[in-house]
């Protein structure tokens, strides 16, 4: 590679930490994609507001004689209509399922941000807190990767906290930074200035920074041993971070937020989230 062609990307990989590494976290996708499986469960649209303003949109998914409801946040990439495939499983259970996309995923509007994206993930959870149907006492939070990190913070911060029952985590990054420092330095170009471009990454939201104030909910940290989007120590970071109580689940599944490929994965959070929700 010849050193315009080298000097022309760092310069690229500059710009884009400065402008916010806002293409680094979010990859929406505006369009649902057909998933009829989805529809066998009658999803019904839910529109709400965020702080700010911004029309958001989501699935509220009904179980029969339902023993709780989750509120799930998705990762960073496409929209509910591909995420929902991961979480149907609850709803045979006996779990009803709300999930959504944050603004700029699917038909929620606006652009994702950092800081918008936890609004949006305020604005459910307050939705979820005013919808019929809806046990308010019998509410868990499931977070996937990006959403894993969201909902820590938002967990975190909401005057909710009290009454969510537990707080479900799976293939989540430990820090904005410490994943931005960690993706850069796996490309050549910006291998070099990993460090420096990772500061320019605002870490005030980081999981690892507030999970420690999720206490006394109880906190399950799953992720995959094999993860290659998220690496394992991630999940260990914030174990370790994490107050009692507290678990640590290893999944064996290779990929990325792969865990409920596994059917005794499967039951056995249907069984922990069953004994969460039976707290008082």
């Amino acid at each position: 590679m010849s050193l315009m062609r080298k000097t022309h990307l760092l310069l690229a990989a500059v710009l884009l930490f400065t402008l916010g590494c806002t293409s680094l976290f979010f990859y929406p996708q505006r369009e649902h994609v057909s998933n009829p499986a989805a529809r066998l469960f009658l999803p019904e649209n839910v529109f709400f507001k965020t702080s700010d303003g911004l029309a958001l949109h989501g699935w509220f998914l009904k179980a029969r004689d339902a023993r709780g409801t989750v509120l799930v946040l998705h990762g960073n990439a496409e929209n509910i209509s591909t995420h929902a495939s991961g979480v149907l499983w609850l709803v045979p259970e006996g779990f009803n399922v709300f999930i959504f996309d944050y603004r700029g995923y699917g038909r929620s509007e606006g652009r994702p941000t950092v800081a918008g994206v936890h609004k949006d993930a305020d604005a459910a959870l307050e939705t979820l807190f005013t919808m019929e149907g809806v046990n308010k006492d019998r509410i868990v939070v499931l977070g996937q990767s990006l959403g894993g990190a969201v909902a820590i913070y938002t967990l975190a911060n909401s005057p909710h906290k009290g009454r969510i029952k537990a707080l479900v985590i799976e293939s989540a990054f430990s820090s904005y930074r410490r994943i931005a420092r960690e993706k850069t330095g796996q490309v050549c170009c910006t291998w070099p200035l990993q460090y420096p471009l990772s500061f320019t990454v605002n870490d005030r939201y980081s999981p690892v920074r507030w999970i420690g104030k999720i206490s006394p909910t109880p906190v399950l940290i799953l992720h995959g041993e094999q993860d290659p989007v998220v690496p394992l120590h991630h999940g260990r970071i914030l174990f370790d971070a994490a107050l009692p109580p507290r678990e640590f689940w290893e999944s064996a599944t290779p990929g990325h937020i792969r865990s409920f490929a596994s059917e005794a994965v499967r039951r056995r959070l249907a069984a922990y989230l069953s004994m969460a929700l039976s707290m008082p």
